[in-house]
């Protein structure tokens, strides 16, 4: 492993959650895992463990970018991180018009719509782990 990779990991359990993490790595087979290899060393060493922007920042961009695109999947992986960079609801609120404006209405609907849904999973969870 390289300290890139390394890096990567440790960024990645602590923006997504050990538990998440440790679930996709136990889900890993011969099949997946040289692309398991690639985002960890790639999107979270190279990019995600950058210091230029703060891992708010980073939420926030990666969450304009997953609802502009309409990966649904991974926008909703992201919203549930947010309570790990620091990303409030109302800065989430923030990307969605951007989106709207930027990436068009319908797009910025069904991911205000996922938002809505995940944040509320996140709350009756926190409620019910009171």
């Amino acid at each position: 492993m390289t300290d890139t990779y390394s890096a990567g990991m440790a960024t990645r359990r602590k923006v997504l959650g050990a538990a998440h993490v440790d679930r996709a790595e136990a889900d890993k087979t011969e099949f997946d895992s040289p692309y398991q290899a690639l985002i960890t060393e790639a999107a979270w060493g190279h990019v995600w463990s950058r210091k230029t922007i703060s891992p708010r920042e980073r939420s926030m961009l990666t969450i304009a970018l997953l609802a502009g695109l309409g990966n649904d999947h991974e926008l909703a992986m992201h919203i549930r991180a947010t309570v790990n960079t620091g990303a409030s609801p109302d800065d989430i609120l923030e990307v969605m018009l951007h989106v709207a404006i930027y990436a068009g209405v319908p797009r910025a609907n069904h991911a205000i719509k996922i938002a809505k849904e995940t944040f509320a999973m996140m709350n009756a969870e926190k409620e019910g782990g009171k």
